[in-house]
Parts: structure tokens; sequence; C-alpha cells
């Protein structure tokens, strides 16, 4: 469904290319990850479009950075092709590199909650299929225990018209995306915020939490 949507865009928008010439890749980000002067954790999290997603944790005080790609599924190194048409069982998902002495791994999942509609099951907004629907991945018991904390407060908090059905899974894997789905947001602003506002995920999150 986002590649028909792209497609619209790329149509109305013919003077933007659709692959960024010159996008942070994989290599800068682990780059800029141990150059880092100071010690980190890591997190993974789905919320549908990774674009987005990556978008929303790396604007966070703490993050150091966020690498789109791909968890969840058996499939090894998979490509965007093959897991956005559904096949290989992986979740879009984005790995979350933070500092947690400056931000804590619950204040990470309460983010989350924030930035997606955590009761639908079927994908994320315009973008249908479980390669879209969301989870958060947690790396040891104490995670678990934190998310699902966090995750039965958010369902208490009454913004939500139907039960969050996101899942608490255990890490199995992550593979990174192509270079060129990094910083998207970045790289191609015009192109991201005209997906992001079409796509509905801004005015849902408006009116659960409002500007």
């Amino acid at each position: 469904m986002r590649n028909l949507f792209i497609l619209v865009l790329t149509l109305l928008m013919t003077s933007c290319s659709l692959l960024p010439p010159d996008s942070q890749d994989i290599a800068a980000k682990k780059e800029m990850i141990d150059a880092y002067d100071g010690m980190t954790a890591e997190a993974i999290f789905a919320s549908g479009c990774f674009w987005c997603t990556e978008s929303d944790f790396e604007k966070m005080n703490g993050v150091v950075t966020a690498i789109s790609g791909f968890a969840g599924g058996e499939e090894l190194d998979p490509s965007y092709k093959q897991v956005s048409a559904g096949t290989t069982g992986h979740r879009e998902a984005v790995l979350v590199t933070y500092d947690p002495s400056v931000i804590t791994y619950k204040e990470l999942v309460d983010h989350f909650w924030m930035t997606f509609d955590p009761t639908d099951d079927g994908g994320s907004f315009v973008d249908r299929g479980f390669q879209y629907t969301s989870a958060v991945f947690y790396g040891n018991a104490e995670e678990q225990k934190i998310a699902e904390a966090s995750k039965t407060a958010f369902a208490a908090t009454g913004k939500f018209d139907k039960a969050i059905v996101t899942p608490i899974l255990p890490v199995t894997s992550f593979f990174p995306a192509e270079d060129y789905h990094q910083d998207y947001y970045k790289e191609n602003p015009i192109r991201y915020r005209y997906y992001r506002s079409g796509s509905g995920r801004d005015d849902f999150l408006k009116e659960r939490w409002g500007a």
C-alpha cells in the first residue's frame, strides 16, 4: 500500500529523486555509535513505517541513533522487497541505540505508545499486512517486565477506543534495511512529510494526545 502511495507522490513531485543520493548509511551510523563517548544500550521497536519510527526516536534526547530494518522473521538478511511483500515473517522495525544514563528503557517504551495506533492488528495506517504491524522486542526479563507494565499503564489511560494489541516479544533477529531507507525523513523531508501526513498517522496522534 505504501509503495502505491509513494508512486503517486513521485508522479506529483517529479523534481525529487525516489532514492536519496547521500543518505546516512549503515556504516556511518555504526561509526557514530562507536565514536559515542558514553555507555550505550539497544532496544527494538516496530510501529509500521520504519521511516516514521526512526524519526520519532531519533528526536529524543539520549538516543544516539536509530537504524531502520526488519525484525522477528526467519529469513536471513531479507531485502525490503521481500519483507514488503509479506513473505518473510519480519516486521519493519527500528534498532534504537541510546544512552541509559540520559534516557531509560521505560521512557523509550512509554514514548513508543504515543507514536502510532497500538490497537491496529492488521498493519499501521495506510500500510497493511503483518510486516507493518507493531511490536516491542525485549532483550531480557527486566525489559519484558518494563514493557508489559508500560503497556498496561497506557491501556488504562482511556485514550484508545479498542484494546491494545501490540505484542511484547523476545528479540530473535534484526537485519538493517538498505542504505537508502536510513534517515529517510532527513534526506527526503518533503516526500516524508507528505507520506506521514497522508497516511493518517499524525491526525490520529493529535486526536489522542494533542499537539
